[in-house]
């Protein structure tokens, strides 16, 4: 009798914790969804010269198959350059707003770490003012690929990064006559690098 209740008590602790780690699960899987918000920024100087820069990209995503999440995203950016002159500072600033949707492959989607590749495109509005000049407006679009890392820290809430390695961007200046500009970029610097946080539902 003894070793039966000790033989039940073994078998209600394995169910318990068992349990346990299964309502604690952490990663992904098919079905979830998720949001998240990253956010980089970035400074360079040479002499008399200053730039810096931030961006602001929530999105979120839903899990059609174990490791593909498609979803949507807005992104919101700023660009300041400024050169120190005997006779004052000069400034340009360049701010945008894009709309458009991400899909992304997680690699080992269900474990706590795991690594994804990004592909974004959308539609942009972006705003020049150049100092002195009147300000104007462009319109165009933006593709790019990004590979990233994913970290659980509980059951909802991760931490990500992403590092942006390879664009394609083509902007057209609201006035007439003007042509677009096509800008093709590969490699990373520091306002590249994103780092946002995940709520899974």
């Amino acid at each position: 009798m003894k070793k039966l209740l000790l033989s039940a008590a073994a078998v209600m602790a394995f169910a318990f914790t068992n349990a346990q780690e299964t309502a604690t699960t952490k990663g992904f899987s098919q079905g979830d969804v998720f949001i998240t918000g990253s956010v980089g920024f970035g400074s360079e100087k040479t002499g008399d010269a200053k730039t810096n820069s931030f961006n602001f990209s929530p999105k979120a995503g839903y899990f059609v198959t174990s490791n593909i999440a498609v979803g949507l995203q807005v992104g919101l950016s700023s660009e300041t350059d400024k050169v120190e002159t005997p006779l004052g500072d000069v400034e340009d600033k360049q701010t945008a707003l894009e709309i458009g949707a991400f899909g992304r492959y997680y690699f080992t989607p269900t474990r706590n770490f795991s690594f994804f590749g990004q592909l974004s495109a959308g539609y942009m509005s972006n705003k020049v003012e150049n100092d002195g000049d009147p300000e104007y407006k462009e319109n165009g679009v933006n593709i790019a690929l990004a590979p990233g890392v994913s970290y659980f820290v509980s059951e909802h809430i991760a931490f990500e990064a992403t590092f942006g390695i390879l664009g394609y961007r083509t902007l057209k200046p609201d006035v007439d006559g003007a042509e677009s500009t096509n800008t093709f970029n590969l490699g990373a610097n520091f306002s590249d690098i994103n780092f946002g946080m995940v709520y899974k539902f």
